[in-house]
């Protein structure tokens, strides 16, 4: 059973930074692109970042790209999402995700976390 546990969030303030961890169990981490969503109060839960299985293809959404960086540690079986010049538009709760591709995180993922908190103040 895949299990991924979000930690990391927080209240910030805009022009900030936080970073993210996402520990996985539960199969061989190694072998899935991971990724992060969020959802923001009221709006549909987005797509944010995707990471491959080897850490060399990632992909961000417009809004967040140049501020972000997802990165992955498959030792630890634990990815990251640095989140730097935070805007108070950032302010969601972030959603670790992984399906069964190697590449891209599916665009539903299978896996879900819990999601953890961020916010972001003005």
């Amino acid at each position: 059973q895949v299990q991924l546990v979000e930690s990391g969030g927080g209240l910030v303030q805009a022009g900030g930074s936080l970073r993210l961890s996402c520990a996985a169990s539960g199969r061989t981490f190694s072998s899935y692109a991971m990724g992060w969503f969020r959802q923001a109060p009221g709006k549909e839960r987005e797509f944010v970042a995707s990471i491959s299985t080897n850490g060399l293809v990632t992909k961000y959404a417009d809004s967040v790209k140049g501020r972000f960086t997802i990165s992955r540690d498959n030792a630890k079986n634990t990815v990251y999402l640095q989140m730097n010049s935070l805007k108070p538009e950032d302010t969601a709760i972030y959603y670790c995700s992984t399906g069964n591709t190697r590449v891209m995180v599916p665009t539903t993922p299978d896996y879900w976390g819990q999601g953890t908190q961020v916010t972001v103040s003005s």
